[in-house]
């Protein structure tokens, strides 16, 4: 099992970074056609571009793994804090009938774990390029913090 706070190599970093963007896009994709279902498109598609952004980090992650040999992991290799990955929802959390508030906050909370994810490995791991590159993916989930927080704004004051 390993250990997400100790991480002292990149490509173990690099290979956790891909599970978890890849678990994260899967998960934003069906909240996306969970809420076109309900109607919420413009949510469904925020979603669906949160989705799109995993997608891309992911491909950024694969360049920057260009060269190395990742090892093959799946979720269960790692020790989350929990049984799913920081920015993956256990479904049976996630209600078809939720609004479109709740879902935001499922949203940002995802994102937010993503971020204190990376900021921890930034902090914590024994290798200076494994904390450099971590501190940048931290920074790269802020910018979807911070899009997920004015929505949810914009929700509570149109209620």
């Amino acid at each position: 099992m390993i250990d997400c706070k100790q991480i002292d190599s990149i490509e173990t970093f690099l290979a956790l970074a891909l599970l978890l963007e890849y678990e994260s896009a899967d998960r934003l994709k069906e909240l996306s056609r969970l809420m076109r279902k309900q109607q919420a498109n413009e949510l469904a598609e925020l979603l669906l571009r949160l989705s799109g952004y995993s997608r891309k980090h992911a491909e950024e992650i694969h360049e920057l793994a260009e060269g190395r040999v990742l090892p093959e992991l799946a979720s269960s290799d790692a020790a989350w804090e929990g049984l799913e990955g920081p920015e993956t929802t256990a479904f049976e959390s996630v209600n078809p009938q939720m609004s479109c508030i709740d879902m935001l906050q499922v949203a940002l909370r995802n994102e937010t774990r993503g971020q204190d994810f990376y900021t921890r490995i930034s902090l914590e791991s024994p290798n200076e390029e494994v904390r450099r590159m971590a501190a940048d993916f931290a920074a790269e989930e802020n910018e979807h913090v911070m899009l997920l927080q004015q929505w949810v704004e914009r929700e509570r004051q149109a209620d």
